[in-house]
């Protein structure tokens, strides 16, 4: 793993602020196992850069301290439990760039919650409290949720993955050993797992160390840049645009009166997964089978225009084909349609999966039943490697074959997030039992 050449370009472009290609909001979130302060973090970051009022901040103040966590934790059983439950989204800007964080628990019963979280997240980062670790050792071993959390983040595809090695400052003189022993302990896992680190960064949630503003005094032995300046810097996920157009129908608008608009025939809205929706385009729709012409393309205003992945548009179709909610819109050189497909599954049910269950598999916006023809194996995550096994237990990560009741077009997951990636339901509960991204 080299963390140094983006943390050496940061460092250079930190002297600039304001003048950063990275345009487009950052929608990022904090991980990592239980109590290692991710809900302080955001609120030392919405603080810090003046994101909060007044009035928010009189709310969660206590004998004039700030409770950094309540900005976040919401919930009336997170403020008496004293931990985080459901992720909460909060906004802020700075002078180069907006950003959208995401505060995801780190309790393993709430998993499924940091995966909903992180599948659709440009950033991660992935704190490590010192004070938990044997940080006297130089060969440490990380705790098992934060190895976990780091690996469903690679998984699903999250680009800028960041590792802040928080409350150093209880340290005191030790806390500069504490980071070297702690970053090598975390670059070999990141090296062993195949993740790619945009950098790892010592902080202090509860002083504000190295979180908005970096330390000038070389604490810790560091002498980068803060973890906000990393922030303005890492790229966000670039759509799908160059792979053939993939259109998940959400809503069908009947024969519209604005004949301008839609030529009086149905409009089938939704975000396009893959490519670009533009007039002209021959498209087959799944799964009956039927082909078409796209005769016209509306924005999200109605106007008409060409429409790139990741925005929402409505497709009008030169005759009119059988299409409903759940269909997809796919160009004839798209992925061909299958019903057996191997995909690596996050498992976040209590009822382990098993070979022989059928669960609801959602793709898209559409809905075919999934029975589980084989677990492959079982990824241990304290030593990586891949066992044989027969189920997957809550929390835990495999790779499974999967027979599908109707055949969908799938990409692996590491081309299209929309098309490599479902969701699997239980039958009965209704529950959310797994991420299933296809391999």
């Amino acid at each position: 793993m080299n963390t140094t050449h983006l943390t050496a370009d940061i460092s250079k472009s930190t002297e600039s602020r304001g003048q950063s290609d990275t345009s487009s909001a950052l929608k990022f979130i904090t991980c990592g196992s239980v109590d290692d302060g991710k809900s302080t973090l955001i609120g030392r970051l919405l603080l810090d850069s003046k994101s909060v009022l007044q009035d928010q901040l009189a709310s969660v103040s206590k004998s004039g301290e700030a409770d950094l966590a309540q900005f976040t934790d919401g919930l009336s059983a997170e403020r008496e439990q004293g931990i985080t439950i459901d992720v909460a989204y909060r906004y802020f800007n700075t002078a180069r760039r907006k950003f959208i964080i995401g505060d995801a628990p780190g309790h393993e019963q709430y998993t499924r919650n940091m995966v909903t979280a992180a599948s659709s997240a440009d950033a991660a980062v992935v704190l490590v409290d010192a004070t938990k670790l044997q940080w006297q050792d130089a060969h440490l071993s990380l705790l098992p949720q934060t190895r976990r959390h780091a690996l469903l983040c690679h998984l699903l595809r999250v680009p800028g993955i960041v590792f802040a090695v928080n409350k150093l400052d209880a340290l005191g003189d030790d806390a500069e050993k504490a980071f070297v022993h702690i970053s090598a302990a975390l670059e070999k896992f990141s090296r062993e797992a195949g993740i790619e680190v945009a950098t790892i960064v010592p902080i202090s949630a509860l002083k504000g160390h190295n979180v908005v503003d970096a330390k000038d005094d070389g604490w810790c032995g560091y002498t980068g840049p803060s973890l906000l300046d990393i922030l303005e810097l890492l790229p966000a996920t670039p759509a799908d645009t160059q792979l053939p157009l993939a259109f998940p129908v959400q809503w069908v608008e009947k024969f519209s009166a604005s004949a301008d608009t839609s030529q009086g025939r149905r409009v089938f809205w939704g975000r396009v997964g893959a490519g670009t929706a533009q007039v002209g385009q021959t498209v087959k729709v799944l799964p009956s089978g039927q082909t078409a012409t796209v005769a016209q393309v509306l924005g999200h205003t109605r106007q008409p225009r060409s429409v790139p992945a990741g925005h929402s548009a409505g497709i009008v179709l030169d005759r009119e084909v059988d299409v409903s909610r759940g269909d997809w819109l796919l160009a004839p050189e798209s992925a061909p349609a299958s019903r057996e497909i191997a995909v690596t599954v996050a498992w976040m049910d209590d009822e382990p999966l098993v070979a022989g269950r059928s669960y609801w598999a959602l793709h898209g916006h559409r809905w075919v039943k999934a029975r589980v023809k084989r677990v492959v194996h079982r990824l241990d995550i304290n030593t990586l490697a891949e066992e044989d096994a027969s189920a997957l237990p809550a929390n835990s990560i495999g790779h499974v074959e999967l027979l599908l009741q109707e055949p969908l077009a799938v990409r692996p997951f590491r081309e299209s997030r929309v098309l490599g990636a479902l969701v699997l339901v239980d039958t009965a509960s209704h529950r959310t039992a797994g991420a299933a991204l296809v391999n």
